[in-house]
């Protein structure tokens, strides 16, 4: 009989442990907020890569756009926040962010962090590490926040042998130099923000609460 507990109990603890979780239930506060604006920051850079923040700042319209929500031009608000010091976003990260919804509207405010941004010609290899924290203008509040490590892997195979080897580095080498790491930059977006909640300029608006919610932290390689 005791056996058999243990048993029961062993298939009850796995079976919440796989148990996933729904978008409505992990960006509950994003779904009560409802934004409907969102203004980009300027990224903070945590690389020794001094050109990834401007490289990556570009890449953020697209994405939230085409998730559904209106999304301040990132041309016309880099000069604002130049000109109004607000260029280091980490003065705003963890503090008052509701000048941005005076000003602007904005509903809330898109951070993102990038943590990883490098090339590795050799093995062909392009990774962007980026951790993604949207915030409500009014409240302050986390709305939604992910991270992702992404590799883009640039690797050209051309066949057997020693010959096909020194072509395939070769062909590597070149392959990787010539792809911008911007690419890598909107792959990361793509899977990380994939899970996020759909604004209301989606079609599919109010209909993905009960979609299953990605892992806060993902790592992928995709070609």
């Amino acid at each position: 009989m005791k056996n058999y507990l243990i048993v029961a109990l062993a298939i009850i603890l796995l079976s919440s442990c796989a148990e996933s979780i729904t978008r409505g239930k992990q960006y509950a506060k994003l779904y009560e907020e409802k934004p409907v604006s969102i203004v980009v920051m300027p990224p903070i850079n945590q690389t020794n890569a001094v050109e990834a923040k401007d490289f990556f700042y570009t890449t953020m319209y697209m994405p939230l756009c085409e998730k559904g929500y209106y999304v301040y031009s990132p041309y016309l608000t880099m000069e604002m926040f130049q000109t109004e010091s607000a260029y280091d976003s980490e003065m705003f990260l963890e503090n008052d962010i509701n000048i941005f919804k005076k000003v602007l509207g904005a509903d809330a405010a898109m951070f993102t962090i990038i943590k990883s941004w490098s090339r590795k010609t050799v093995t062909g290899k392009l990774t962007v590490g980026v951790e993604y924290i949207l915030r409500s203008t009014s409240t302050g509040e986390t709305l939604y926040h992910r991270e992702g490590l992404i590799n883009v892997d640039t690797s050209v195979n051309a066949g057997g042998g020693l010959l096909g080897t020194v072509v395939s580095m070769a062909a590597t080498a070149l392959n990787t130099a010539m792809t911008d790491k911007v690419v890598a930059g909107r792959k990361c977006n793509a899977f990380v923000l994939s899970d996020m909640p759909v604004g209301k300029y989606s079609p599919d608006y109010g209909k993905d609460q009960n979609l299953e919610a990605g892992k806060s932290y993902i790592k992928a390689t995709v070609k």
